[in-house]
């Protein structure tokens, strides 16, 4: 005999089977929980998978120091950042975007490597904006991969990067490319 559409034990059918369903599309426990954020004073509009906490000092970046502001967070055994400074002057963005870079390589010391270009909807465009895949180690000597890139918006420069123990490039990707300028 079939169940009339509203009985208990059809409703408890459908719910578990939409249960299961969720859980297989997300996974049940999702290791990175993206969300659209807008760190305040960048500018930006980009996906992280975690809530960044923000802080800030002074730093020494191609001339004068500058107020750098960092927003980061962890999530699936990697770091996500976003670290963003007003350099005042249009002549100083090019070296202030190849400081962050070389800064980078140094952190993890990491060789050099190719960069390809990296272009954010809404930034300014620049041959210095670029991504890069670093390998290299923490001051502890684990060994870490780094996605890294640079860009500009007028005098502000911006980096993004995940840095962790294993690659993950699909994720990668999904916090590097929704970068967007959102003035």
């Amino acid at each position: 005999m079939p169940l009339h559409p509203l009985h208990p034990l059809h409703r408890a059918r459908i719910l578990h089977l939409s249960l299961l369903a969720a859980c297989a599309m997300v996974g049940c426990a999702p290791t990175l929980d993206w969300r659209e954020v807008r760190p305040a004073g960048s500018q930006l509009l980009l996906l992280f998978p975690c809530k960044p906490s923000s802080q800030q000092r002074r730093v020494p970046l191609a001339g004068p120091p500058a107020m750098l502001t960092l927003h980061a967070c962890s999530a699936g055994g990697q770091t996500w950042g976003l670290a963003v400074a007003d350099v005042a002057d249009p002549a100083r963005v090019a070296s202030a975007l190849a400081a962050l870079s070389a800064s980078a390589m140094a952190n993890i010391g990491a060789a050099p490597s190719k960069a390809a270009n990296f272009t954010v909807r809404g930034a300014t465009p620049s041959p210095a904006s670029q991504r890069q895949l670093l390998q290299g180690k923490l001051p502890d000597g684990v060994r870490v991969t780094l996605h890294t890139a640079v860009f500009a918006h007028g005098t502000l420069v911006y980096q993004v990067s995940v840095l962790g123990e294993q690659e993950s490039a699909e994720a990668a990707d999904t916090f590097l490319e929704a970068v967007r300028v959102q003035p």
